[in-house]
C-alpha cells in the first residue's frame, strides 16, 4: 500500500513542513495524482489547497460504489 512501514492499523503520523496542504499528503505517500480518492480533513470534505494545521486528521479512501 501507500502507508509508511511504521503505520499501524491503517493509520500513520506524518511530520510535514509548515505550509503543507491537503494535496501534499498523497504526493508524500506516493499515491499517483490520477488515482481517484475521497479526502476528508477532520471528518469534512476538503479541497486540495486547504492548509494543514498541527493535529489535523486526514483520511484518504478509494471511491466506493454501491447499489
Amino acid at each position: 500500500m501507500f502507508l509508511p512501514s511504521d503505520s499501524r492499523d491503517g493509520t500513520a503520523v506524518l511530520d510535514l513542513p509548515e505550509g503543507s496542504t491537503v494535496a501534499d499528503v498523497p504526493i508524500r505517500l506516493g499515491i499517483p495524482p490520477d488515482m481517484p480518492r475521497v479526502v476528508l480533513l477532520n471528518g469534512d470534505d476538503a479541497p486540495g489547497e486547504r492548509p494543514l494545521a498541527p493535529g489535523d486528521q486526514l483520511a484518504l479512501f478509494p471511491p466506493l460504489a454501491g447499489g
